[in-house]
């Protein structure tokens, strides 16, 4: 088995690293954005490379979506800013479903704007007092006079304020299902934040007596959650990318500091623990990116088979990028405290990632059943 990128991939990967090069220089007021911020838009509408994230059947790169070429585009990303990674990744994760089981009114409507970055994407899966237990949520939706109507509250949920559709997850009579939403559908009322450690564009979404066509059932009644862990298999892993790409960005940050400067008349790259910290801190950041290339490899030929993997790859590369800023940081000394700073933003970027698309934790535990769940 070979851990390089296929020649299509490495392509990909530095087409993205163009992309983000070239707004590189904007990217610490997009990062302290809590809304979707233009140039980063126009740059992500520019590239392209939202293609990826949606299937060849509504205008798409490749015949279904593929995990490892998100996965290098978020690598890319992830690297220079949270707001430009969030913005790409979202497209898909708040377009999936719709792509997969969505009417043809909604894919025709909606999917081409998605595409073009024209319409903001978001998923409504978590509520105020529910998080990794979405079957205890409490939005509904019914069938009355030939309509879909919906009520509930949402919470957390990325690109909120900024959104021109939701996906909404609810619960139905025949069990859960999710639900197409334009955001200036009578009865939904959004408001922005809370404020985040890391900036982000969030919000709260409120569902009153909402009323939407037949047709905007995503999928069968009562099947949602097999499209929400289509979903999960086909963009988890991708998440691992980014912090990959934050690692990296963070310990190129290190180096450039301490090789550039001198103390007691040596560089700092060579007093003290700090080879040793530089030392570590590549070898983890290589160990997580090839266990991302190999699990988002997986998980292009088998999404849901490889679930497993994806939730490893993020696990551990997540984890990852929190250590090596932590490092990084700290071999910056007083320079890395200082706010406004690129590793002091990659710093507080790399902490929320061990928690969205499922905590650290919990998916710890659903590995560990997966793990000891008897042969059949």
């Amino acid at each position: 088995m070979s851990f390089e990128l296929p020649a299509a991939h490495r392509e990909l990967l530095e087409r993205a690293r163009q992309t983000a090069d070239k707004v590189r220089w904007h990217a610490g007021d997009a990062d302290a954005a809590t809304d979707v911020d233009p140039v980063m838009r126009e740059a992500l509408q520019a590239s392209g490379l939202v293609s990826v994230t949606v299937p060849a059947a509504h205008g798409g790169a490749s015949e279904t979506v593929d995990p490892l070429a998100v996965t290098v585009v978020r690598e890319a990303f992830g690297g220079v800013s949270a707001h430009l990674d969030s913005l790409f990744a979202m497209q898909g994760i708040g377009s999936y479903a719709l792509s997969v089981a969505g009417s043809r009114r909604v894919q025709e409507e909606w999917l081409p704007r998605v595409l073009a970055v024209e319409a903001i994407a978001a998923l409504c899966l978590t509520e105020p007092d529910v998080g990794s237990d979405l079957r205890s949520i409490t939005t509904t939706v019914a069938e009355r006079d030939g309509e879909l109507v919906l009520d509930g509250h949402k919470s957390f949920i990325t690109n909120a304020p900024a959104a021109a559709f939701f996906t909404v997850l609810a619960k139905e009579e025949a069990g859960y299902s999710l639900v197409f939403v334009p955001a200036d559908t009578p009865g939904v009322t959004v408001t922005s934040g809370p404020d985040l450690i890391a900036p982000h564009v969030i919000g709260e979404v409120r569902f009153e007596g909402v009323r939407v066509p037949l047709d905007s059932r995503v999928g069968q009644p009562g099947q949602a959650f097999p499209l929400v862990l289509q979903t999960l298999a086909s963009f988890r892993v991708s998440v691992a990318g980014s912090a990959v790409g934050l690692a990296q960005a963070a310990l190129d940050e290190a180096v450039a500091h301490t090789t550039g400067r001198e103390q007691f008349g040596q560089p700092l790259a060579r007093l003290g623990p700090i080879p040793q910290m530089l030392g570590t801190c590549w070898m983890e950041v290589e160990q997580a990116r090839l266990l991302t290339y190999s699990a988002a490899s997986k998980a292009a030929a088998d999404p849901q088979g490889a679930l497993h993997w994806s939730s490893m790859a993020k696990v551990a590369a997540t984890e990852t990028a929190s250590r090596v800023a932590d490092r990084c940081v700290q071999m910056t000394g007083r320079f890395g405290v200082v706010t406004g700073s690129t590793i002091e933003r990659l710093y507080r970027n790399a902490r929320p990632m061990r928690i969205y698309e499922g905590g650290n934790e919990v998916l710890l535990g659903q590995l560990a059943k997966t793990l000891t769940r008897p042969a059949r």
